[in-house]
């Protein structure tokens, strides 16, 4: 079953959490995988437009994470996963988009922020940071040659991840294998970050 939110708006969702633990009886992993980007320069970036990525982007998680959160530190358990991103953990040169950037850094410090109030609690917070991933969203770049061959070259494993190869991360920290890792971003990017 699915439910329909939107993840900015914090009575939605407040209730759509309600709703779900009380159907469920408990929450036991959120992944917040919720983004946008609106790839504009700096000078020209509108202020509306900047807006929209932080409601998404940075108050989505935040909203996500609460409302999972006290569900899961009154019960003692639980795993969060936030989808933060290469971008939030390097200045972008190749991709200069400040609005997407700044928000997936503070994902990245959210995560740990997170990790450090509720690890005593039983609730694990940490964030995967993907690279450029072969998806619907991607299509656009990957259709321009010239970013590839720059995106390839600068990745030592010479190509884009697999969406599955994000999830495979995400199942990861979501299970019991990863039960003493806190406050970790694992950055899923074929050794972009690593250079």
């Amino acid at each position: 079953f699915g439910h329909v939110v939107d993840v900015a708006d914090e009575a939605s969702v407040d209730a759509i959490f309600a709703k779900i633990h009380h159907a469920e009886g408990s929450i036991d992993i959120l992944v917040n995988n919720a983004g946008i980007a609106l790839r504009r320069p700096s000078v020209k970036l509108s202020l509306q437009d900047w807006q929209r990525v932080v409601d998404v982007n940075m108050t989505g998680v935040f909203l996500f994470a609460r409302a999972t959160g006290r569900f899961m530190v009154e019960r003692g358990s639980g795993a969060v996963i936030n989808v933060a991103s290469i971008m939030g953990l390097s200045g972008g040169g190749l991709y200069p988009n400040i609005s997407y950037q700044s928000t997936k850094g503070a994902v990245v410090n959210m995560t740990r922020a997170l990790a450090v109030e509720w690890a005593a609690s039983g609730v694990r917070v940490n964030a995967v940071a993907p690279t450029w991933v072969e998806t619907d969203l991607t299509a656009g770049l990957r259709d321009n040659p010239e970013f590839m061959d720059r995106a390839v070259s600068l990745t030592p494993a010479r190509r884009l991840a697999r969406a599955d190869e994000v999830a495979n991360a995400i199942r990861f920290l979501a299970s019991p294998a990863a039960s003493m890792i806190v406050g970790h971003v694992l950055a899923v990017d074929g050794g972009f970050l690593a250079q």
